[in-house]
């Protein structure tokens, strides 16, 4: 059986994106910075392949 490897760079650049998202709204709008945190959360495990 082949194993699939796979680039996580677009999971890093998605998982670096969303964490200057969530910085963003941490500084500008405290109240939602909890929204883009399951994209951070999900996609630094995909980058790290714990997912």
């Amino acid at each position: 059986m082949a194993e699939k490897t796979e680039s996580t760079s677009k999971d890093w650049m998605i998982f670096l994106i969303s964490t200057v998202i969530t910085v963003f709204l941490l500084i500008k709008y405290p109240a939602w910075f909890w929204v883009p945190l399951p994209f951070v959360l999900t996609y630094l495990t995909k980058a790290f392949k714990a997912l």
